[in-house]
């Protein structure tokens, strides 16, 4: 079992930059891939990044590539979310997801964190 708390969601301008943390209880953390998600008022959840479970592959969404940047540090039990160059459409609440296998997390994780509010202001 593994928990997960997101962190730093919040108000931000077109063109800025944002991180979003996500921090996952257990000890085991470094076996699972992580992943983000996010959904937007009135829209389904959609799949934004992931990332393997020592760091050596990530996979991004079209829409966010060149923009957004996942990484994490096991030694922490941490994985981030870098946005920059953020814009309207970006608005969303933010999920964090974990799931021992890498083709899982984008499909069908088995565990989400709560969630964190990111809004974008134009």
């Amino acid at each position: 079992q593994v928990q997960l708390v997101e962190s730093g969601g919040g108000l931000v301008q077109t063109g800025g930059s944002l991180r979003l943390s996500c921090a996952a209880s257990g000890r085991t953390f470094s076996r699972y891939a992580m992943g983000w998600f996010r959904q937007a008022p009135g829209k389904e959840r959609e799949f934004v990044a992931r990332i393997s479970s020592n760091g050596g592959n990530t996979y991004y969404v079209d829409s966010v590539k060149g923009r957004f940047i996942i990484s994490r540090d096991n030694a922490k039990n941490t994985v981030y979310l870098q946005m920059n160059s953020l814009k309207p459409d970006d608005t969303a609440v933010y999920y964090c997801a974990a799931d021992v296998l890498y083709t899982s997390v984008k499909v069908s994780p088995n565990y989400w964190g709560q969630g964190t509010q990111v809004t974008v202001s134009s």
